[in-house]
């Protein structure tokens, strides 16, 4: 987004001295082996699930920042925390330069970076971490109307997953953009709200909870995966669970909303969302030395960047928009599209040519950019009003349309870890052996993919229904396959309040003694796993 800067400035001895971001990092979390030892104080109980049944372990990335480090910045004159991030282990902050450099006289600061390139040492590396990186029939269950979003779907095969009632149910998406007015309004999102779909989300921007506000392009995105108007709209995962970030900040163009957006990658990550879509990317800032020129997008300089790469190792899938850059004079992927162990998704057109806005490749280190392609052009979406359009242009709707498939192919193969998601998306693409520089590995299929997972590894697809959603006293579960499960539900303090066997295709849960109120589920069994929300009347 093309934004105005406000700049603040500070009066000193008369001069007007102008204030720069930057980050301050830490040598240490003191709090980790409290943090270690009691995890809810830090993860919710699905974020938990999640690593467990990914095989992955608690690490140092997954402990808060110590708050005396943070009172301790609060409290120096003339500096201003504006958000932070855990697993860099980082503040951004705001203040004169030298009021900045003097915070490393700190013997807890490792190091300063100030989003002012010409300010930095020009030898110092980054601190990332990378992550270590016969099919049968089944009956029509789900029988959309695309109406003009069909070919969006269509293009991925994704109509015949939906056939088979794999809709993204039991999967978690997290939208981090720019505003979401007219969600908690708009007929395409009712369907959202009546199967409690939304969970809830939070503006970085303001500090609250205020959500159905700002910018519309949250709203535009969320309506290619759950939006919902018969025989006009069906989005790509209309089962799935969202929360709504907002961390882009339409009155400027600063690198704060970066920090926003790692911040709300971590809420996302601590909630047990499984995928994040972010149809957001930066290369100009209103202060050019804040910029990212080409030789900077190589995973490991964008604050968003390590961020994002970092995402993989917490079992989430990120899905980026590549950019819209592809007809200017830079034409190459933006900031954070450029990370690692991610899917930086490229536009094409409904004949799956490559779409000449579309943001080109490689990454600055060579690396294949865009990943993946979907529809980017002539997208089908809905605006704040309700009004269904087919004129949406941009590489921040192809990114939803893939994120939602990807919730709708987990859906089906649930135990599969993130990276293996990514890994069978990419290979079900038709340049994944000859990938380019426009659309990457190009468009996946989703069918081909759950065609490959099952000639792979011995899983079988998963078609499980919990409901009523809300119920008052009895919990059906239906099952198509005849496997033994567990069902466990917490409430929403994360204590587990039921655990029972699950042993027929149809089964009565008895939920009378619970008080109303939110709970949260996990079904498993030996080659199925889902988790949810359901309401307690």
């Amino acid at each position: 987004m093309n934004i105005k800067l406000q700049l603040l400035f500070v009066f000193f001895t008369g001069i007007i001295i102008a204030q720069e971001d930057a980050w301050v990092y830490f040598t240490d979390k003191p709090d980790a082996s409290y943090y270690m030892n009691n995890p809810l104080e830090m993860l919710s109980q699905r974020a938990l699930d999640r690593r467990t049944n990914q095989n992955i372990q608690l690490d140092d990335l997954d402990i808060p920042i110590s708050i005396t480090y943070i009172n301790e910045i609060e409290n120096t004159s003339g500096i201003s925390v504006l958000a932070k991030s855990k697993w860099l282990n980082a503040l951004h902050i705001r203040g004169i330069q030298t009021d900045i450099q003097a915070l490393t006289n700190y013997n807890f600061v490792d190091h300063i970076q100030f989003a002012n390139h010409t300010l930095n040492p020009s030898n110092r590396s980054s601190n990332a971490q990378r992550a270590n990186n016969t099919y049968d029939k089944f009956e029509v269950l789900a029988d959309f109307n695309y109406g003009n979003s069909n070919n969006q779907i269509q293009m991925l095969n994704g109509h015949l997953l939906h056939e088979q009632d794999y809709t993204g149910q039991g999967k978690i998406i997290a939208i981090l953009d720019a505003g979401f007015p007219g969600v908690n309004t708009a007929q395409p999102f009712q369907r959202l709200f009546d199967n409690n779909l939304i969970l809830g989300g939070y503006n970085f921007p303001d500090r609250d909870t205020n959500i159905y506000t700002r910018h519309y392009h949250g709203t535009n995105v969320l309506s290619t995966m759950g939006g919902f108007s018969d025989g006009e709209l069906v989005g790509t995962a209309p089962d799935a669970q969202y929360y709504l970030f907002i961390t882009e900040d339409s009155t400027s163009e600063n690198p704060v909303e970066e920090s926003y957006w790692v911040e709300a990658l971590e809420m996302a990550d601590s909630l047990g969302v499984d995928i994040v879509n972010s149809s957001l990317g930066y290369t100009n800032y209103d202060n050019i030395n804040y910029s990212y020129d080409y030789s900077k997008r190589n995973g490991e300089i964008g604050f968003a960047s390590r961020g994002a790469s970092l995402a993989m190792s917490k079992g989430i899938v990120c899905v980026v928009s590549a950019g819209n850059d592809g007809n200017k004079q830079e034409k190459h992927i933006s900031i954070p599209a450029d990370a690692e162990n991610i899917l930086a998704v490229g536009a094409v057109t409904n004949t799956e040519s490559y779409a000449s806005f579309s943001s080109i490749g490689t990454s600055f280190d060579g690396r294949v950019k865009p990943d993946v392609c979907a529809k980017g052009q002539g997208v089908t979406i809905s605006n704040p009003s309700g009004n269904i359009l087919s004129n949406g242009n941009g590489t921040s709707f192809a990114s939803p349309i893939l994120a939602g498939m990807i919730a709708s192919f987990w859906s089906a193969v649930p135990n599969l870890t993130a990276s293996q998601v990514i890994k069978y998306v990419k290979e079900s693409a038709d340049q994944f052996s000859t990938p380019d520089q426009y659309k990457g590995y190009g468009v996946p299929d989703f069918q081909l993919a759950i065609t490959n997972v099952l000639s792979s590894q011995n899983v079988t697809l998963s078609v499980i229904s919990i409901y009523p959603n809300p119920f008052t006293n009895v919990l059906k579960i239906k099952q198509n396959k005849n496997v033994i499960g567990k069902f466990v539900l917490y409430n929403n303090l994360g204590m587990k309040v039921l655990d029972v066997n699950v042993i027929n295709d149809e089964q009565d849960i008895q939920l009378e003694t619970l008080s109303s109120g939110i709970y949260l589920y996990d079904f498993s069994s030996n080659n199925i796993n889902l988790q949810g929300k359901l309401i307690k009347q």
